[in-house]
């Protein structure tokens, strides 16, 4: 919950956003904050977790709009539109608007094109990437119902915003251009964007580009997702670009481009930090694992997070500093996810047998077990418990568009202590200058940093928190929101530049 203050202060923006024409945002994305389950021929909205939810939420909470999502089911046939229902039950402050799929759709759509082709491409791990037409039409298929959808919910107040997310709806923003050139269309790219010659792999990387070109305002998390994207912009488009000033001039229209990381809800996750319940649960963690030092990995089970490289690490640390054995635990959380998907499938297998690998090597059958693995997903509560718990954060993630995580253990440490140690590949990295870096792809590297981590004097650890917890603070969800939404709070204009500005490139290849 927010404080008094902290809600006074989001209000206030809400309505300066608002105006006297109370315009409300429409939110689309691939899943959102609720899915539908049918019960005795009842349809329940089920809250879900993550942090796609827990950053929007609170705007729309505040704000009010729609959000336009897919809600779980599937093959509907009886149903020409999905179901429009208000949330939360019982005391409604926004709506649910359902895109309804079939499941040949959501296969080729989100395990085919999203996570086969998009998401192995866009983190550079070209190698895993399948590209295969069928894929792409349901793809194509997919984004234009969510643009129905969107258009649909534009006839009932002209003046809304629609602020689309991520790599799965890249296609969206154009669609919705055609229908309503007027609209004001913001875009939020939630994973790294590839350098251009990467993305240009990908067969329908122009139709994508496209797609987003049909926004008022794009971000990502980091400037140089920035400069990529519009590498890959300039390489198709014959297009005036300010690199300097984050726009692009496109058909005699202005697109804002600019580098805005995700923030957290900082005063949320210092409340649950405070609270004795949760403080409690963090001993009892502590106590359970009879350690004297905890190293902690939070992460999605997904190849691009280095967990694998990080139980490596930890045996390295153990063979080169046998005086941590017994003393030192590692506990990998490792949320479920994707799991229809059989690489999936193999990965929890691999980390499964390094885990029996490093505790039969290094167990010394008194003390601490080396590592602890639990494949389970933690509510915010326990989350924080494990926070608190830990001497040690490890984010190795080999490739990552930015890491919430990380954030949210800076915010709860009020205590001061605890060591952040965050490889240099994940975006987060650009902006938690006081974490230790350390490359998950060099196990003898990490072992290192690691060491480095248990070791370090309290003050330097306070001191190298209370940098990064300036940070989190400063750039929390609140200013997230207000900046990605700020260059379409005005009705779309058409855009005539000053002459002799710098940064101006020029784009490539003819349309």
């Amino acid at each position: 919950m927010y404080g008094i203050f902290y809600k006074k202060r989001i209000l206030k923006e809400v309505f300066a956003l608002q105006g006297k024409s109370n315009p409300q945002i429409v939110v689309i994305s691939n899943r959102g904050a609720y899915a539908f389950q049918e019960r005795d021929r009842e349809l329940i909205p089920k809250r879900t977790v993550g942090g796609l939810a827990s950053a929007l939420e609170p705007v729309l909470t505040d704000y009010g709009g729609t959000w336009i999502s897919w809600c779980g089911r599937l093959d509907k046939p009886d149903l020409e539109r999905g179901i429009r229902l208000g949330v939360p039950p019982g005391e409604s402050r926004y709506h649910i608007q359902e895109v309804l799929l079939t499941r040949e759709e959501h296969d080729l759509y989100y395990h085919g094109f999203c996570n086969a082709a998009l998401w192995p491409l866009c983190h550079q791990l070209t190698d895993r990437c399948s590209f295969q037409k069928n894929y792409w039409e349901a793809y194509r298929k997919v984004n234009q119902k969510f643009a129905r959808a969107a258009r649909n919910i534009k006839k009932e107040n002209p003046r809304d915003i629609f602020w689309i997310h991520d790599f799965h709806l890249s296609l969206v923003p154009q669609y919705l251009r055609h229908q309503l050139p007027d609209a004001r269309i913001a875009f939020f790219w939630h994973i790294p964007f590839p350098p251009a010659d990467t993305f240009h792999i990908l067969p329908w990387s122009r139709q994508i580009i496209y797609g987003l070109l049909g926004c008022n305002a794009i971000a990502f998390h980091t400037d140089q997702y920035v400069q990529n994207f519009l590498d890959a912009v300039s390489f198709f488009y014959p297009v005036t670009i300010f690199r300097e000033q984050g726009l692009i001039l496109f058909r005699n229209r202005k697109i804002y481009v600019q580098a805005l990381p995700v923030g957290i809800n900082y005063h949320h996750f210092e409340q649950l930090a405070a609270d004795p319940l949760v403080r409690a649960r963090a001993q009892e963690i502590r106590q359970s694992l009879g350690a004297e030092k905890i190293i902690l990995g939070v992460d999605r089970l997904d190849y691009t997070k280095g967990i694998p490289q990080r139980l490596q690490a930890m045996a390295c640390l153990l063979e080169k500093y046998p005086g941590y054995r017994g003393r030192v635990t590692l506990l990998q959380i490792a949320v479920p996810t994707r799991n229809g998907i059989g690489e999936y499938g193999v990965l929890k297998k691999e980390v499964e047998r390094l885990v029996g690998e490093v505790n039969g090597r290094y167990d010394q059958g008194q003390g601490a077990i080396p590592v602890r693995y639990r494949h389970v997903s933690l509510d915010q509560e326990e989350l924080v418990a494990h926070y608190l718990a830990a001497d040690v954060l490890l984010v190795t993630a080999l490739r990552d568009g930015l890491n919430l995580v990380a954030k949210e253990f800076v915010a709860s440490r009020i205590d001061g202590r605890g060591v952040l140690v965050l490889s240099p590949f994940a975006g987060a990295a650009r902006e938690l200058q006081g974490a230790l870096l350390a490359n998950p792809y060099e196990p003898s590297h990490l072992a290192t940093r690691i060491k480095l981590a248990l070791e370090m004097p309290l003050a330097e650890q306070k001191s190298r928190l209370e940098s990064l917890r300036r940070v989190v603070r400063s750039r929390d969800v609140r200013w997230w929101w207000q900046n990605n939404l700020k260059p379409v709070k005005s009705p779309y204009t058409t855009f005539t530049p000053a002459t002799g500005m710098a940064g101006v490139s020029q784009g490539g290849q003819a349309t």
